[in-house]
């Protein structure tokens, strides 16, 4: 297609292993308290090196806007026994999408 700009993640192995660490023992370390700001921090990483048609994305969800939500959803999954748990792929994606922007 013309006009047509390139899309590309520019992120490196090392940045994804270190990412990937840093949110894992976050989240390990805090028994899963502070699961909000670790995949704030790795969705952020994301966003910060991947460009869509020429344009870069930026996140702009903080670890404190997710926490209550997450905490709604454990309490829902807790007393449905684990059903509402089925919804929780969307839930976040839908978190995630909501909070994903293009760089103007």
């Amino acid at each position: 297609m013309t006009g047509e700009m390139e899309s590309r993640f520019e992120g490196s192995v090392l940045g994804y292993i270190g990412y990937t660490l840093a949110a894992f023992l976050i989240t390990v370390c805090t028994f899963g308290i502070a699961f909000p700001w670790a995949e704030v921090m790795f969705r952020s990483w994301i966003c910060r090196n991947t460009i869509i048609n020429g344009k870069r994305l930026y996140f702009d969800g903080t670890g404190t806007q997710l926490f209550g939500s997450y905490i709604k959803w454990w309490f829902f999954t807790f007393i449905t026994f684990g059903i509402y748990s089925l919804w929780l792929f969307n839930k976040m994606t839908h978190w995630r999408v909501k909070h994903t922007h293009f760089v103007e």
